[in-house]
């Protein structure tokens, strides 16, 4: 049997928050990767895996999904990609969530009906009965005997928090699930189901330039209890990627990229394009390196549908911005509405 050399990565590991669990710097988020047939921007299978594994040979070495993802199928190409490339096992981190619905057909979407009505009950939420089966059917998908981190899409507001606590710790104490996380909610409802059974170590909310309002309130909740923040959309659906205007297969078709509407919007982007081009970077590694000076956040979850950019906005890291940087670009924010608690605010 040939042997392979260890080889360094340049790639920093950080704890999850108080956990003992290390995740890399830049989380891949694989909302992107499963089947266009879901939605035009997503990457099929194929394009998908070239993508995962180009993210572990840049030193990502933790994968973020959801069941709700292509129906599915996110999960499926990941644990395909695992297998197919050999991932190891005892050093990747595997997270994915349950609480949406997963369609029948991957080019469903259900978000916003009453899913009931459609042959859905019992299949969304965080009852115990859907946890346990939505952790089965996302370690078939998977291939996987268990998942580091299960993290709940949403708070539940029908079911018992006693009810949903219980049951997370309980699939903790099966063996299906090492960790879990909470995603996407107020900070007094991420207060109320904390408790003495299994803690939650991360939390991946909404933040980023164009999006601030976690701060008010859930930050210093996450700092208080040592929780990881690993926010998803930290590049506002592409808006901090590119000048105010531009356009790309996403922004035509995802329902949720044209909200970042604010009329300070503009503003804000045009002082990520000022900065990046006197440093000569990429927009997209300003507005993470932005991100990455906030103490509470762990890593950022990053999807991307080039290779190239996959790279580049790895190169964030590198950055340090001055603490003058920092404060320009947060000048012009304003508060807004709340956006990314429910269904109808992004996935």
């Amino acid at each position: 049997m040939s042997e392979t050399q260890s080889q360094k990565r340049v790639m920093p590991y950080v704890r999850l928050g108080k956990s003992g669990l290390k995740v890399s710097r830049i989380i891949l988020g694989c909302m992107s990767y499963g089947t266009s047939s879901w939605q035009d921007w997503v990457l099929d299978e194929e394009e998908s895996m070239k993508h995962i594994k180009a993210a572990y040979d840049l030193g990502i070495q933790t994968f973020d999904t959801a069941n709700v993802y292509s129906n599915g199928h996110s999960e499926i190409v990941l644990g395909k990609a695992i297998k197919e490339y050999n991932l190891p096992r005892d050093e990747i981190v595997v997270m994915t969530k349950h609480w949406f619905p997963v369609a029948r057909t991957q080019k469903e979407i259900l978000y916003n009906k009453n899913v009931d009505e459609y042959g859905y009950v019992n299949q969304h939420g965080s009852s115990r009965k859907h946890i346990f089966e939505s952790v089965k059917h996302s370690l078939e998908r998977l291939q996987l005997d268990y998942v580091d981190v299960l993290q709940c899409h949403r708070f539940d507001g029908e079911t018992p928090i006693e009810e949903t606590m219980q049951a997370l710790h309980d699939v903790v104490q099966a063996g299906f699930v090492r960790y879990i996380g909470m995603s996407s909610c107020d900070a007094w409802q991420y207060y109320a189901i904390t408790h003495n059974l299994t803690p939650f170590i991360s939390m991946q909310n909404h933040y980023n330039l164009l999006y601030r309002e976690e701060e008010r309130e859930m930050m210093p909740t996450l700092r208080y209890f040592g929780v990881g923040s690993i926010p998803w959309s930290p590049l506002a659906r592409g808006n901090l990627s590119r000048p105010f205007g531009g356009e790309t297969t996403r922004t035509k078709s995802d329902p949720w990229a044209s909200g970042y509407g604010p009329s300070f919007t503009k503003a804000i982007i045009d002082r990520v394009e000022e900065i990046a081009k006197k440093r000569s970077v990429s927009m997209a590694q300003i507005a993470l390196a932005w991100l990455l000076t906030k103490d509470v956040v762990s890593a950022p979850i990053v999807g991307t549908t080039s290779i190239a950019k996959l790279e580049d906005t790895v190169k964030a890291l590198d950055i340090k911005l001055t603490a003058e940087e920092v404060a320009y670009l947060e000048e012009k924010y304003e508060p807004r509405a709340v956006f990314g608690h429910s269904s109808a605010g992004g996935i």
